[in-house]
């Protein structure tokens, strides 16, 4: 039996496929993914599970080098937008519109996983990074300049 971390098989194999620069999405409940989408539908019932929990837990298992999410979060969701900040603080963030989002965005990711949640803007984006020291730790490794901040 698996000792700790996530433990829903199919989100498990779904982040083992994630390499650098992958986006994952992790979304809301009411999210439309594309049909062709790679789909870990995860949402039991309204709020079940909720959207920081899964992005906690997601959090814990990947390297996440950037955050996308829709442009009304910092100022329409304050507090999700804080709380995105906090738990993954040395990513990049930036923003799209809505439809973007939606659409391009949505396109674009390798894996979309859908929560409960009912969180108004609850659609983020993950890419995914390198452990910098991890992976250019080596003797005789020079890491690239743009990841000095890293090491």
């Amino acid at each position: 039996m698996k000792r700790r971390g996530i433990l829903n098989d199919r989100l498990s194999a779904a982040l083992a496929t994630l390499g650098h620069t992958d986006l994952l999405l992790v979304v809301d409940a009411g999210f439309p993914i594309p049909r062709d989408a790679h789909r870990v539908d995860l949402a039991i019932s309204e709020n079940l599970p909720d959207l920081r929990t899964v992005l906690g837990l997601v959090a814990d298992e990947l390297v996440v080098e950037g955050v996308v999410r829709a442009e009304e979060v910092p100022s329409n969701n304050p507090l999700l937008d804080s709380w995105l900040h906090e738990r993954f603080t040395g990513a990049e963030f930036t923003t799209r519109t809505h439809a973007d989002m939606l659409g391009e965005v949505a396109r674009a990711a390798k894996v979309v996983v859908r929560t409960g949640a009912f969180e108004p803007w609850g659609n983020i984006g993950l890419f995914c990074g390198v452990d910098v020291p991890r992976w250019f730790g080596g003797e005789g490794v020079v890491a690239p300049a743009y990841y000095a901040d890293k090491l």
